[in-house]
């Protein structure tokens, strides 16, 4: 069922606009709205999924009704309705994030495909939210021990920032997490977050995955490709593994964030680009720049805000809060019922030596409720966590 709210002071023309949409679809719920004033009380306590404005209006005029939803509920899409002599006021309207605008008297036609196409749009924007939603929850992270309180105190802080952050830790303790905690926070949310991981890249092909190139460039370069920093544009790159990044793509690096600017390989044109840069490393970036193996310029361009990840060794009083989250979704994923762990085993599972962090702990865990009995117990955890 979408609800639509007509907000219009002549009379005879919400009884023609509810008529031709309860006709149309007898899914749409049509409520009415005599001025601006009435129409904004109703939106502010219900939900609608579109709204049809007239523009001139007595006590509060339709582009004051538009910049007063666009604060509250700016998902809401509003369409304009505008007489012969607002068509100036209709298109500026747009500019203030109006969905469309329809002439009166309303073509039927036109006035269907657009009531369609911005309810198809509100859907769109709802899956967007509940999807968002989720990847985020899967970014989450947990515990309630001093260090990672800390960390979640210093994303706070630095996520509504410009600010360039250097994440450091050992492998497998969350570093990417706290990377897409400071981008989901931040004012870029509404762009994409690309990951690179550096490592995991050739050093002969790390300068094309993250600048692009040109076709020509090198013998399988058969077409223009985008790099990661064109494909971040307006939102953030998380350079994962900094560490292991070659020093002539650091150089590269290096200019992009003191210019903002980035050249494809191959090419000779500078292309401008708006990225924010998290980087994380497992290795001391200040021991490699002593061995000459990382560029000190690039280490403080990107360590201006620093966070250190603790490992999981430092938060142990976190493992009962991480064990219930990886049990509750890893029978989600296997479509189980989550296991019951007993106390010991959780005391166990605490004094471990957990070298691999919470990537270890979720292998375990895993193990666990795939070998384990009903109840996870002390033997279990002796028979199937050991090293």
């Amino acid at each position: 069922m979408s609800k639509i709210l007509i907000i219009e002071d002549e009379a005879s023309i919400r009884r023609v606009l509810t008529k031709i949409l309860s006709e149309e679809n007898d899914s749409y719920k049509v409520e009415e709205a005599e001025d601006g004033q009435k129409g904004l009380e109703k939106i502010k306590i219900s939900d609608y999924d579109l709204v049809l404005c007239d523009i001139k209006m007595p006590k509060m005029d339709g582009v004051e009704v538009l910049e007063a939803v666009k604060k509250i509920k700016p998902e809401i899409p509003i369409v304009m309705i505008s007489g012969h002599g607002d068509m100036e006021t209709a298109i500026q309207t747009m500019r203030l994030g109006a969905f469309d605008y329809i002439s009166k008297p309303p073509d039927l036609n036109r006035l269907l495909n657009t009531v369609r196409n911005a309810l198809d749009k509100k859907q769109l924007l709802v899956e967007n939210k509940i999807l968002k939603k989720k990847v985020t929850k899967s970014y989450e992270m947990i515990g309630e021990s001093e260090a990672l309180n800390h960390i979640k105190i210093m994303v706070e802080k630095v996520a509504q920032t410009e600010a360039r952050v250097l994440i450091t830790g050992p492998n497998g303790t969350g570093k990417e997490l706290v990377a897409h905690q400071i981008h989901e926070k931040s004012t870029r949310s509404n762009f994409p977050l690309i990951e690179v991981n550096c490592a995991a890249i050739p050093s002969e092909l790390i300068e094309s995955e993250l600048f692009g190139h040109v076709k020509g460039a090198f013998t399988s370069a058969v077409k223009d490709r985008a790099g990661k920093f064109e494909a971040a544009d307006g939102g953030t790159i998380f350079l994962d593994e900094i560490g292991d990044m070659s020093l002539t793509a650091q150089a590269k690096v290096l200019r992009a964030l003191q210019e903002n600017m980035i050249t494809r390989v191959g090419a000779d044109k500078d292309i401008k680009v708006n990225v924010r840069v998290i980087a994380a490393t497992n290795k001391d970036l200040k021991n490699e720049i002593a061995k000459g193996r990382f560029r000190e310029d690039l280490y403080h361009r990107l360590a201006v805000i620093l966070i250190k990840v603790p490992s999981l060794n430092e938060r142990r009083n976190d493992i009962p809060l991480l064990i219930e989250h990886f049990n509750s979704k890893i029978a989600s994923e296997q479509g189980s019922v989550p296991k019951h762990f007993s106390k010991q085993a959780i005391q166990l599972l605490q004094a471990y030596d957990w070298t691999g962090n919470i990537r270890e702990l979720r292998n375990v865990i895993e193990r666990l409720i795939i070998l384990g009995g009903a109840e996870i117990s002390e033997t279990d955890v002796s028979l199937f966590a050991s090293k």
